[in-house]
């Protein structure tokens, strides 16, 4: 998999380093992880990884397509590697464990708008909002 980033990494200019593979596996073990998930992750393989490296990487790849910063109403920002399909993501409101969602109805934008205002919309995003099976388990064991 290691070089298979280093073509993603590649084919959008940006120099293959460690701390930039890293988080490139960080983000492919781990989707919908916040940037001090992501910081752990790189350090316990890489310590000398600065905060400010794993910071900058995020943004290089996020700058670049190659990584997707989602953020939630009222949560954290949010970093995965499923780019350019225009999916949608479940949030849950107990402990705002996040899912992937494939795209509503048809091909992206996946909705269309009432009235596009003379736009060229290219993405919608939805974000579905209930409680995960994990928390529903816990809430009737509790009744």
């Amino acid at each position: 998999m290691t070089s298979d980033f280093e073509a993603q990494l590649r084919a959008v200019s940006l120099r293959v380093t460690r701390p930039r593979v890293a988080v490139l596996t960080a983000l492919r073990d781990h989707p919908h992880v916040d940037t001090d998930t992501v910081i752990a992750l790189v350090r316990a393989d890489q310590p000398m990884v600065s905060h400010q490296a794993v910071y900058d990487v995020l943004r290089a790849l996020t700058d670049t397509g190659l990584v997707r910063r989602i953020q939630p109403a009222g949560a954290t920002a949010r970093y995965e590697m499923r780019v350019r399909d225009n999916h949608h993501h479940v949030v849950c409101r107990s402990c705002g464990a996040i899912a992937d969602v494939d795209c509503a109805v048809g091909h992206a934008p996946c909705l269309t708008a009432a009235d596009d205002h003379g736009f060229v919309i290219d993405e919608a995003e939805v974000v579905y909002w209930g409680t995960c099976p994990e928390c529903l388990t816990r809430s009737e064991g509790t009744r």
